[in-house]
């Protein structure tokens, strides 16, 4: 008697991101194995991220050098404002083009070979914050045209020190990290950036304050009326940071800290960042001193700290985009970008994570507009559509290894059902592998080319289709199996060529074998 054909269905393949630290035969079928340029939508899919369009004309000051900073100012009558830097300039951007900034201040222009800025702004503001560099700032109360060092500020008080961590928090602006003192944090007085002695400015000494020895300063962050100053390897929490004077240290967390400036970043009612053993939520991190600490890339821990380790710290940048609910982490030198999903946490904490690849943005920026701004070489990027400006990029997933429910039947498969939603013409390689043998079987399906008007057709081996009024179409691909085994993985290859693309749904049908 022949074999029934057995049907089983994964519904939101990959609704849990990568998992790339745990063993391969018992991962959940909800795991992938790979993940590449790819996010989890709000619907749960498997989707291709977006691209990137550009933002501006070219500009030949900038030519072809990243675009290593942005930031937003919000001038005291709400005007916004987009400045960057990139190469040995400032620039602010503007009915898409970026103007050069030039020198105002009246003396000799700063020598500016370095680019890794930080960027903050307070009361109409604009501020520019580097190891070794006075402080940069464009105040378009002044001038929209120039830029000028903070110093030379009209009513500049005390000394203002060339520190490389800058934080606008509590109506002043922290900074700390000098190439001489990595220990003490200094403060300006209220409202006014540009003055740091007399009224409430002042500085706080960390040499005693360190609980378990002494400890550099990497990074600032301000959450719920609480300073946090981050070292290397120590987290000290102020209270009350709102009044200087008066602020206490409520807390510390020893052998954590973070390890690069520009991974700190406040996620709604949390700060994630870069430790010595992964991303961490700061949040989470103060509840569970006392148990055992969840790390927000726990399922990808292994592959961040190989690549972290061989990148230069400085370079690391990270982005939040509120909009698309991501936490970006660029690492350049492995040409990797990993992405952590901020709708929701997993049971064990961790986020829901995958990797882009052949994109390192040099800097991220979410303007009140909800523009998702990158930093390239050349260009301020516009996180959206989907083409890397005008280049296509191959999005790629396979799920967990997969044993119909008896590892010790041999399942032969039959045929493969892949239920898409967008895509026009679009080709899909679809491949499969069994018993963890990277021998991979394989073939093509196609999406139809979509048109603006409804349809529905339905072919028995090929391909049914469903476009509805929002313009998302509803794909179902068909495609024969072949060969047979006691675990299965599954995969599919595309390239994102101007379309959206996401996976509802895979359906394989198989008959049993022998056992």
């Amino acid at each position: 008697m022949s074999e029934p054909i057995q049907p089983y269905s994964l519904k939101a393949p990959g609704f849990y991101g990568l998992n790339l630290s745990d063993s391969p035969v018992d991962l959940s079928p909800n795991f992938a194995l790979e993940a590449n340029n790819c996010v989890i939508d709000k619907a749960g899919r498997v989707a291709a991220r977006k691209g990137w369009v550009k933002a501006n004309t070219t500009n030949a000051d900038l030519s072809t050098s990243n675009v290593s900073c942005i930031g937003e100012l919000i001038q005291n009558d709400g005007t916004a404002t987009t400045v960057c830097t990139g190469g040995a300039y400032l620039f602010k951007l503007a009915a898409g083009a970026l103007t050069t900034l030039t020198y105002g201040g009246g003396g000799v222009a700063p020598t500016i070979s370095a680019s890794n800025w930080q960027f903050c702004f307070l009361n109409g503001i604009a501020m520019f914050w580097q190891r070794g560099y006075d402080p940069l700032i464009y105040d378009p109360a002044v001038s929209t045209t120039t830029f000028r060092r903070l110093n030379e500020k009209t009513g500049t008080a005390g000394t203002v020190y060339q520190c490389n961590v800058a934080l606008a928090a509590y109506g002043r602006v922290w900074a700390a990290d000098t190439s001489t003192d990595k220990s003490t944090v200094v403060f300006s007085d209220l409202l006014a950036p540009h003055k740091w002695t007399g009224g409430t400015a002042g500085s706080l000494d960390l040499r005693n304050i360190w609980p378990s020895g002494g400890d550099e300063i990497t990074a600032l962050a301000a959450h719920n009326n609480r300073l946090f100053i981050f070292g290397r390897r120590q987290i000290l929490i102020y209270t009350g940071a709102d009044t200087p004077s008066t602020m206490e240290l409520s807390d510390s967390i020893v052998g954590i800290g973070c390890i690069a400036r520009d991974s700190v970043q406040n996620i709604g009612e949390d700060v994630w960042f870069l430790s010595d053993t992964g991303v961490r939520s700061l949040m989470r991190t103060i509840q569970e001193q006392s148990a055992p600490i969840r790390k927000i890339s726990k399922n990808v821990h292994d592959a961040l700290q190989v690549d972290v380790s061989s990148e230069t710290l400085a370079n690391v940048k990270s982005g939040y985009s509120q909009v698309n609910a991501i936490y970006l982490l660029t690492i350049p030198t492995s040409m990797k970008t990993y992405c952590f999903d901020t709708r929701y946490a997993l049971e064990d904490g961790s986020a829901r994570t995958t990797i882009w690849t052949g994109t390192t943005p040099k800097a991220f920026y979410e303007t009140k507009g909800r523009l998702f701004y990158t930093g390239r070489a050349g260009y301020i990027g516009t996180y959206s559509g989907y083409l890397d400006d005008t280049a296509t990029y191959r999005m790629t997933y396979y799920t967990s290894w997969i044993d119909f429910g008896n590892p010790i039947q041999t399942s032969i498969l039959k045929r493969i059902l892949l239920t898409t939603i967008g895509g026009s013409a679009q080709t899909i390689t679809i491949k499969w592998a069994y018993d963890f043998l990277a021998s991979y079987f394989s073939g093509q399906v196609t999406t139809p080319t979509t048109t603006s008007a409804a349809q529905f057709n339905v072919s028995q081996y090929n391909t049914s289709t469903a476009q509805y009024a929002s313009g998302s179409t509803v794909n179902v691909l068909s495609l024969p199996g072949s060969s047979s085994g006691r675990v299965l993985q599954f995969g599919f290859e595309t390239a994102i060529n101007g379309s959206e693309f996401s996976v509802q749904r895979i359906d394989i049908y198989s008959k049993d074998g022998r056992l």
